[in-house]
């Protein structure tokens, strides 16, 4: 079959393109970059935004599904970056879907559409989209997730898939930022330290989109929804984070700051780097994601598409550890 992946030069993207390859499918990407090391035979690259309509029809036609993960992430930036790329985009691509004929849309969306600043312990979708945003990042994306879901009918299947914390090999935001403030003595563990979290190896981030694109193929029952996608264990986030620092050469954490504090410090900078530029070092979603628990139930995935991780904690730590030590220093300044 021939499939689109929206943001294909991505981290996650190029997961599902390699994984859409390995079955012998044909694949189109869609990128705003240039990755001339994607180019190789089955592989169509196009260069566009999916703010731009035409663009995205001439990206859809003649394809079977697109798999849609192009997005801007992030906890800080404009409103209208987020919502104009985010939520517009999104809708762009239904009505692009909807034009050429397209029969299956799968999003990828984030736990985070459902964060309402406490704990999640187990959730399952059950989860309503709260009433107020720390940033807007998730509000964006639960704006383009509810399209998505509304968009679902006879003629276009759609489901959305929310992996919490994407980690792997390759990563280029995540796991080099955690060891970059490491390396700079920027590094504080926020809360008890104790808060568990689900996180999301990316080949079993990318196992999943194909799973619910095959099952789609055969029923209609993961139509209209979303589903939580993450490893069936969580982790303890800080524990984890030391074991990710020991694979770089780098000691545990060693600093804290309690939660309340940093809630505090995250509402001051978000006011000061109003006029400031860049990022401010801490915000009050990322010290509620930092010091809290943000556990998933994958039941659902389990049920109505046969979610199954095609890859073991174990073994995606071992794989990151090779990496880490085939970058060298370089790779994560």
């Amino acid at each position: 079959m021939r499939f689109l992946v929206t943001g294909g030069g991505g981290f996650l993207g190029r997961h599902i393109v390699e994984q859409l390859r390995q079955a012998g499918h044909q694949v189109r990407i869609l990128c705003r970059g240039r990755y001339p090391e994607l180019q190789q035979p089955g592989v169509e690259l196009l260069q566009g935004d999916i703010r731009d309509e035409q663009r995205l029809v001439q990206a859809c036609t003649a394809v079977d599904a697109v798999f849609h993960v192009a997005a801007v992430p992030g906890v800080w930036g404009p409103w209208k970056t987020y919502y104009s790329i985010n939520t517009l985009g999104t809708k762009n691509i239904i009505r692009a879907c909807q034009r050429c004929g397209v029969r299956r849309l799968i999003y990828t969306s984030s736990p985070s559409v459902v964060f309402d600043g406490t704990d999640h312990h187990e959730a399952d979708e059950s989860l309503p989209y709260p009433s107020r945003w720390l940033c807007h990042y998730p509000h964006s994306k639960a704006l383009a997730e509810q399209a998505v879901l509304a968009a679902a009918g006879t003629e276009l299947k759609t489901v959305s898939l929310r992996p919490h914390l994407i980690w792997g090999p390759g990563d280029n935001h995540l796991i080099p930022r955690l060891l970059q403030r490491a390396r700079s003595g920027r590094l504080r563990r926020v809360g008890s330290g104790r808060n568990q979290v689900s996180v999301s190896y990316v080949e079993n981030a990318a196992a999943a989109h194909l799973q619910a694109e095959a099952a789609l193929r055969r029923s209609s029952t993961p139509s209209g929804r979303a589903y939580f996608i993450n490893e069936p264990d969580p982790v303890c986030l800080w524990d984890w984070i030391d074991e990710i620092l020991a694979l770089a050469g780098l000691p545990p954490v060693r600093r804290s700051l309690s939660a309340s504090a940093a809630r505090r410090l995250g509402a001051v900078m978000e006011v000061l780097w109003n006029v400031l530029p860049g990022e401010p070092p801490m915000t009050r979603f990322v010290a509620e994601q930092l010091s809290g628990t943000h556990t998933y139930s994958i039941q659902a995935a389990q049920r109505d598409f046969d979610y199954v991780p095609v890859c073991s904690m174990q073994e995606g730590m071992k794989r990151l550890e090779a990496a880490l030590k085939e970058a060298g220093q370089a790779a994560f300044p």
